[in-house]
């Protein structure tokens, strides 16, 4: 089927002129709230869809890879999702039941369970909570408080959590929107390209750990005493930022070493998105509670917490809500978690996640306006920059997990032979050269699934993954653990860097500052993108990310034409003057960041 074809159908909404539509969006602009974002800088009304394809009300289709914000692993209206809806609805099943026992939702728990990190299923609980990741974020807050006895929290620059009062207080743009964050003590996140120590690289996630553990060591350093420490292993809303996986593994350590329960919020990372069925598997990393929403419940409202059973000690009641006993959600999770499971999508999103970054990495050289391509699995961001207010960042090799070679890469060739695909995001630049895509035709090759969802390559060596780093090890480009040299992509080390012709990871000199963010352009790209029929998002700090989201099934073919699109639309909101004079398209204009996202 062509990547914009859907079944025939009649449709009494569909208006040739498209006056139907326009005349809903009247309606809605009239009555809604002034608060709604979408609407506002995506003004289509869908009528239908089918996998990854959109119907618009004027007849329009479009290629979607905003996917409900990411709730949509399976994409639009998935047969083994309306299935599994269906025989609920046919068996005549209560459809509500507070938080009573079915066997819909036994068979939830038992595929929720067997896609959970080993080292955390085995002792765990879940509570079933109102159906939005913000109330599993107030659910996880309040857990973890009533079972350290403190109240403090310990959260991230960037972050989102959601938008209710204590997620947002544990998100970064808090005060944007005058919530209060008394309490939370917000550390840096690794954030390469806008490093907030001015290195980058292993240098800054080394900066940013310190900083925490000298924080929580320090008896003037003015932090309440943590209940939690609450991160993204990619944060999603704050610009597509993967956490350095060696990172991860330092704030691991750090907590279990202070007794701090660590809460992966897997809100929009879950599910497949980042190339593991979880995100926290790239890194080996087993937290003690796991936020769980969107994409579990297979586009239906569903959220849940999962954490050790030791931190199981608040009282009945301590979390309660209407709506948490959804038996359609949790038939649709079920549904989607196994057909995850069992066609290995999260292997198959790391594949199409690399050949995705490899090809948006050649677009942008000699682009300057792109400053950095970065992104995990199918979690892609470009962030956009106006590069003659500042100088252009140093070019490096591009992959999916969120580190960056210091210097410019030589010929493919020799990146091949001495260094491999360096981990983690990149900048790009007129001097970047494309990097080699690794595993790329794993999906057809291989039977079966690997642990957390690695390559048969990464699993034989023990799952480890980029961004392990010299300062993991203590020495300067250090290989990772029990890997010398590297990890099983052929991230740089030992003596790779001087092989190579680069310098050292950090020479004690801080690093170019990055251009400033391009917010208008960013703005003007995603309309050209919808008038060639394709729906992306923005994020980031300034509202300056394109976020690319599609559904795990993405085919090859709608794979060319996301890009094809996405590559038409960056050249024309490019070669537009007002595109780049800092004044927002109409439609775009009152899109807010930094909660231009995902409101949950």
């Amino acid at each position: 089927m062509a990547v914009t074809q859907l079944p025939p159908m009649a449709l009494s909404a569909v208006s040739d002129d498209g006056g139907v539509a326009q005349g809903i969006l009247r309606r809605q602009a009239l009555r809604e709230s002034a608060a709604r974002t979408y609407a506002r800088a995506l003004p289509i009304v869908p009528v239908r869809a089918r996998g990854m394809t959109v119907e618009g009300a004027d007849g329009r289709r479009y290629l979607d890879c905003l996917s409900g914000a990411g709730a949509l692993a399976l994409g639009h209206n998935h047969p083994v999702v309306l299935e599994a809806i269906r025989a609920v609805l046919d068996s005549e099943a209560p459809l509500q039941v507070l938080d009573l026992a079915t066997p819909v939702k036994d068979a939830f728990t038992d595929e929720l369970f067997a896609t959970l990190p080993p080292g955390l299923a085995a002792r765990a609980r879940v509570q079933f909570c109102g159906p939005a990741g913000t109330d599993a974020v107030e659910a996880a807050l309040k857990l973890v408080r009533t079972a350290t006895g403190r109240d403090g929290l310990l959260a991230f620059s960037g972050a989102y959590h959601g938008m209710t009062a204590g997620a947002l207080a544990a998100s970064g743009g808090a005060a944007a929107v005058g919530a209060s964050a008394a309490g939370v003590t917000r550390l840096p996140f690794p954030y390469d390209y806008r490093c907030p120590f001015g290195v980058g690289g292993e240098r800054g996630a080394e900066l940013s750990a310190r900083w925490a553990e000298r924080l929580l060591d320090d008896p003037k350093g003015g932090a309440p005493d943590p209940a939690g420490m609450i991160l993204e292993p990619v944060q999603g809303e704050g610009g597509v930022i993967p956490a350095p996986d060696g990172w991860l593994r330092r704030m691991r350590e750090i907590t279990t070493a202070r007794s701090i329960p660590l809460i992966a919020d897997e809100v929009q990372t879950g599910v497949g998105r980042t190339g593991a069925f979880w995100a926290v598997g790239h890194s080996g990393v087993v937290p003690d509670v796991m936020v769980l929403s969107k994409a579990i419940g297979g586009g239906l409202p569903l959220a849940v917490v999962v954490y050790r059973e030791e931190l199981d000690i608040w009282p009945p009641g301590a979390h309660a809500g209407t709506f948490r006993g959804n038996q359609l959600a949790m038939a649709a999770g079920t549904a989607t978690l196994a057909y995850v499971r069992e066609n290995h999508l999260a292997q198959r999103a790391a594949v199409v996640g690399r050949r995705m970054l490899e090809r948006l990495r050649r677009f942008a050289a000699g682009r300057p306006q792109i400053g950095e391509v970065r992104g995990r699995g199918l979690m892609i961001g470009l962030e956009l920059v106006t590069p003659e207010a500042g100088p252009a960042p140093e070019a490096g090799p591009i992959t999916e997990t969120g580190a960056i070679a210091e210097a410019e890469p030589t010929a493919e060739a020799e990146l091949n032979e001495e260094a491999g695909q360096a981990g983690c995001a990149a900048r790009v630049g007129p001097a970047a050269q494309a990097g080699p895509v690794v595993d790329a035709d794993w999906e057809r090759t291989q039977g079966g699934a690997t642990p957390y969802g690695t390559s048969p390559s990464e699993a034989a060596l023990g799952a480890v993954t980029p961004c392990e780093g010299a300062w993991l090890t203590g020495a300067e480009g250090g290989g990772a653990r029990g890997v010398p040299g590297g990890d099983a992509r052929g991230a740089l080390g030992g003596g790779a860097h001087q092989a190579l012709g680069r310098r050292a990871p950090y020479d004690g000199v801080a690093r170019t500052t990055a251009p400033p963010a391009d917010p208008a352009l960013a703005a003007a790209v995603q309309q050209e993108c919808l008038r060639r029929g394709l729906i992306v998002e923005l994020g980031g700090r300034h509202g300056a990310v394109i976020r690319l989201l599609p559904p795990l099934t993405i085919t090859d073919e709608q794979t060319e034409a996301v890009l094809d699109r996405l590559a038409d639309a960056l050249d024309a909101a490019i070669r537009t003057p007002g595109a780049r004079s800092g004044e927002l398209p109409p439609a775009a204009a009152p899109f807010a960041p930094p909660f231009a996202g995902s409101h949950r």
